[in-house]
């Protein structure tokens, strides 16, 4: 079993690996042993018309000292699996038991031909009932638990009952038939094949529920079942007929059967099914197949003798299926819904940028000319710093109703993100498209009432046609993004594409050039932001938020140099130099006294490179900090690129002591399986859901959701973007535990957190109203 802490894995025992190979040899000396025998028999049965056996039943009892001898070889070699064997080891005890038990008590005509009469119970009945026992016993420590879905369930209702239905033919046909009777007889005569159908059922539903991969064992044990259920269905129309060959036939496949059982639990075991992994192929082929079966069943109208056995299963499959495609019509028409709200802004009520995208590629693909307007509004930070994130989206739905109507008929109007929105227009005509650009403006600068005052905004409109160059969604948009930036700088209010002005292009190149010699001078540098207690007021912790000391720009934000930071490849580097940076700044405020936890961001391609986990743990060990002093926060795309080995770094990044937090929840490509799955501490829900909390009844779902989703899988949950006093005290109420914002302070330098924690008020909380609002 691996470990994350980068133990090599430990040579096996020799005494197990000697085991595993007596095994396999007893295996090979079964079968060879039950094919002898069973060559031998046919042989005097055809050539010397012998009507009693003679070689099988010595050989079975040879069979048997093999079996029970794999069964204890197994448990030596895999001593974790001792149940399963135990289990069918009374199984095999309890069959031979039986039999033997059945056989002494047996008639002396029996053998020779004479034709009896099935009596249940019969001598030997106890101990095939423990055999089935075990047999049960098996399946179920053999199968790992897993809490099965809706959909889950009802394919496996449909599978089994096709499964059923299939297995009473193949099983239920012949001793009906050879037995000649229906009812209470047939039921008792019946029993045995029946218990084998049952058990391989549960097989086929272990493998559908996903609590028994589909591989080679789960193979080997359906297939045993039913060579049992083979096995007895031969035994009741030999038995009832009195004919050798029959018993023969049943005897070997018994046998055979017992050998395939023996030999898969004393075998290689096998992993853990991974539920969070989609759906097999093979699932919806078998249950169309199922549902096939029992129609093809209830048509053919099945003799008198075997309906109950064929029928009964063939109607409940049928009724799983109806329930089945009423489910499948919820859920597509949930997707459906999903769909558009997928490509929906959920503040202003537009389409979305992933909208426009598959509208511009539709219209690329078809050659259709077009153009894009690309709306920017101006001075829209200043009414988000002054009024708040509240305001400023209520005059971003105002301003979005404007764009909509003025664009006219046949224009998409879409929100791309921020005070960006776009329209793309079905034409190639640029006298009319900057037409409509000034009727934008126009409509946006009507005044806006909010926050109890009347605004007014201007925007900034950049337009791009479609040419020859333009081969991308993405190329349109940037031309249209340049030219609004052209405006903005301008103050012309529109202004249309002009090849000869994208110099954006060598300003990139230049900031990048800047960055990677800013990080090998060390001008960026980590500033705080305190993340407080939402119920008494306490510091509990710092996020650390990288800054750009610029020599010529000054203090840059990261959204100014980290989009080209990612492009150029710098992350690495940059990482590397905030967490060493961060380290020695908490084991400064250590020895001040300062018992904070400090998280810091790891981007995606960092979290997936051993080195960068491997140098970050390195440092904390050298720096002699407990390891709870750091978390590190990732973002939900992390697990997109390398799943398993992002699992892999967070594991060994909790392993060691680490908490890890994931950032901006809800807003990536979300999945509730890593909650369940990763050892993650802490959810940091995004701003975007935040600032718009008291305004948006659907952002105050998503965060009430989200907070009791935590709260039941044991997360702490911290809110980001917290701005306000109402904020902070309806944040409380929904019971986020940390709360992080303006409201309470900005990022700061390092050499600033311990003044202002000396600062802070003892004893101020949320909860009072009493928690002071950073002058910052």
């Amino acid at each position: 079993m691996r470990r994350t802490g980068g133990c090599e894995r430990a040579a096996r025992p020799v005494h197990r690996a000697w085991a595993e190979a007596g095994a396999r040899l007893l295996g090979i000396l079964s079968w060879a042993v039950l094919g002898t025998a069973t060559a031998v028999d046919s042989w005097l049965v055809l050539e010397a018309s012998a009507v009693t056996p003679t070689v099988l039943p010595l050989a079975l009892i040879v069979l048997f000292g093999f079996m029970v001898s794999r069964l204890v070889l197994g448990a030596v070699a895999r001593p974790e699996r001792w149940p399963g064997l135990l289990a069918v080891g009374c199984a095999l005890l309890g069959l031979v038991t039986g039999l033997v038990v059945w056989s002494a008590s047996t008639a002396p005509g029996t053998a020779s031909g004479a034709a009896v009469e099935i009596s249940f119970p019969s001598p030997g009945e106890g101990f095939f009932a423990v055999a089935y026992l075990g047999f049960a016993a098996y399946l179920v420590l053999e199968g790992d638990r897993f809490v099965p879905s809706r959909v889950t369930v009802l394919n496996t209702m449909i599978i089994c009952g096709g499964t059923a239905c299939l297995a009473g033919f193949v099983l239920v046909t012949p001793a009906a038939r050879a037995f000649g009777r229906e009812g209470l007889p047939l039921l008792v005569a019946l029993v045995y094949p029946l218990l084998d159908t049952v058990l391989l059922l549960v097989v086929v539903g272990q493998i559908v529920l996903r609590v028994r991969p589909l591989d080679g064992r789960a193979i080997r044990s359906a297939v045993a079942f039913f060579l049992l259920g083979v096995a007895d269905t031969y035994f009741v129309v030999g038995f009832v007929s009195g004919a050798y060959e029959h018993q023969m036939i049943s005897t070997v496949t018994w046998a055979a059967a017992l050998l395939l059982l023996v030999g898969t639990v004393a075998g290689d075991g096998h992993a853990s099914p991974d539920a969070s992994a989609p759906r097999r192929s093979w699932e919806g082929l078998a249950v169309q197949s199922a549902a096939a079966i029992a129609l093809v069943v209830l048509v053919i109208e099945p003799a008198p003798a075997i309906r109950p056995y064929v029928v009964i299963p063939a109607v409940i499959t049928l009724l799983a299926v109806a329930v089945r495609m009423t489910v499948a019509i919820h859920q597509a028409r949930d997707v459906n819904d999903a769909f558009r709200l997928a490509r929906t802004d959920d503040l202003t009520g537009l389409p979305n940028r992933r909208a426009m995208d598959s509208w511009i590629d539709e219209g690329l693909r078809d050659g259709t000319p077009m153009g894009v307007l690309l709306l920017g509004l101006d001075g829209f930070k200043e009414i988000n710093d002054t009024l708040g994130h509240t305001a400023g989206d209520v005059v971003l739905g105002i301003v979005a109703g404007r764009i909509s109507e003025a664009a006219g008929p046949g224009a998409r109007t879409a929100r791309l993100s921020g005070d960006e929105f776009v329209v793309l227009l079905p034409h190639g005509d640029p006298e009319e498209h900057l037409a409509t650009a000034q009727a934008l403006r126009a409509a946006v600068r009507q005044p806006a009432r909010a926050d109890e005052m009347e605004i007014t905004v201007s925007a900034s409109v950049g337009v791009a046609l479609r040419d020859g160059g333009v081969r991308t969604g993405g190329d349109l948009l940037r031309r249209a993004d340049v030219a609004m930036y052209q405006a903005k700088n301008d103050r012309a209010g529109v202004m249309l594409y002009d090849p000869a002005r994208d110099d954006f292009s060598r300003e990139r190149l230049q900031i990048v050039e800047e960055l990677r010699s800013g990080i090998e001078r060390g001008e960026l540098v980590p500033w705080y932001q305190p993340q407080v207690d939402a119920v008494d007021g306490t510091v509990r912790s710092v996020e650390a938020l990288v800054r750009w000391m610029h020599p010529t720009r000054g203090v840059l934000a990261p959204g100014v140099f980290l989009p080209a930071a990612r492009r150029a490849g710098l992350m690495g580097p940059l990482t590397d130099l905030m967490l060493e940076l961060v380290v020695d700044d908490a084991k400064q405020w250590r020895a001040q006294g300062l018992d904070l936890q400090v998280s810091v961001n790891v981007a995606p391609a960092e979290l997936l490179s051993a080195g960068t986990v491997k140098r970050l743990l390195a440092q904390v060990e050298a720096s002699g900090l407990p390891p709870r002093a750091l978390a590190i926060e990732v973002t939900e795309d992390s697990f997109l690129t390398d799943p398993v080995l992002a699992r892999d770094m967070i594991e060994q990044l909790v392993d060691c002591g680490l908490d890890v937090s994931i950032d901006d929840y809800g807003t990536g490509f979300s999945s509730l399986s890593y909650l369940r799955d990763l050892p993650v501490q802490e959810l940091k829900i995004d701003r975007a859901f935040v600032a718009p909390l008291l305004a948006d009844p659907r952002s105050a779902m998503i965060v009430s959701a989200t907070t009791q989703l935590a709260r039941g899988l044991g997360l702490r949950t911290v809110a980001e973007g917290v701005e306000d006093e109402e904020t902070a005290f309806a944040l409380r109420d929904i019971g986020v535990d940390l709360l992080q914002g303006f409201h309470f302070a900005r990022p700061m330098p390092p050499a600033e957190v311990s003044g202002w924690m000396a600062d802070q008020c003892v004893g101020k909380h949320v909860g009072e109203r009493e928690v002071r609002r950073s002058p910052g």
